[in-house]
């Protein structure tokens, strides 16, 4: 059954899991180690600021014996709009009050053009028709709408140098593409730092990451990889990756010298384009 995902919704969900705990006379501790999942992810979910990945679901099921309660009415974003492994950190995105995220191989999606963002979708396996792609594509520049607001979230971008030299479609595509990065960053509305390949191995060559903070919740890391991505909340793994991005950091170029970098290649994809 498909539960739209809105806050209405995961009020809702979350009313049903506090019912059902109190009922079998579990605190949030209890059920947290039960269900191999954090105490403060539990309470999030009652109260209807985060919804479960399926696996939770599904093992809030097992644990409650709920009969497939859990993953049957679980909030979901309307099939096609975003991966599932990326629900919930699309909504914890939103709420957020500062961002700093890492790209390895390709612009963060909040900062993607339409034409980038087109040939991006257009690129996945197995093939998406265009109903489907231009479904995927509309999502992903309304994520971009969270930078209207001058002031929140603060944005930083660190991106591998591969990001600026991978081609995506026409040369004209990607000087487009860099130059909004380079307009965004010379308005100051985001700050970017690029760790160039001279700089050889860095401690960020994992994969993406996405670190967010918030007024009224505790700070999260997302972390992705091939069909696959992940919200980690436990304070000390958090930590973690604050640190290590935090360090990469301090190996990258400058704001200033980053853009100059950045204008650079777009001017050599514009020179490739005549």
């Amino acid at each position: 059954m498909a539960i739209e995902d809105n806050p209405k919704s995961r009020e809702t969900y979350g009313a049903e899991l506090r019912r059902r705990r109190e009922a079998a006379g579990l605190t949030q501790e209890e059920l947290s180690r039960r269900v191999v999942m954090s105490r403060t992810h539990i309470a999030h979910i009652e109260a209807g600021r985060r919804r479960p990945d399926i696996e939770d679901a599904r093992r809030l099921d097992r644990v409650m014996d709920s009969g497939g309660f859990f993953e049957r009415f679980l909030p979901s974003l309307k099939e096609g709009k975003v991966a599932e492994h990326f629900a919930e950190a699309l909504e914890l995105e939103r709420q957020a009050k500062a961002i700093r995220e890492y790209a390895p191989k390709l612009v963060p999606g909040v900062l993607q053009t339409e034409s980038y963002a087109r040939e991006v979708l257009s690129s996945g396996f197995p093939s998406k028709t265009e109903a489907e792609r231009d479904r995927l594509l509309g999502t992903r520049l309304a994520r971009a709408r969270i930078l209207d607001d001058f002031h929140s979230p603060v944005f930083w971008a660190l991106l591998d140098e591969a990001v600026l030299r991978r081609g995506a479609g026409c040369p004209k595509v990607m000087s487009e593409q860099l130059r909004h990065i380079v307009d965004l960053g010379e308005s100051r509305r985001i700050r970017v730092h690029v760790l160039p390949f001279s700089l050889g191995l860095h401690s960020l060559l994992e994969g993406f990451v996405s670190l967010m903070w918030f007024d009224d919740l505790p700070p999260v890391a997302y972390v992705e990889a091939l069909k696959t991505g992940r919200v980690l909340e436990v304070l000390s793994v958090v930590r973690e990756c604050q640190a290590v991005y935090d360090h990469a950091l301090g190996d990258a170029l400058s704001h200033r010298e980053s853009l100059a970098l950045i204008r650079s290649v777009a001017e050599e994809y514009e020179h490739a384009q005549q």
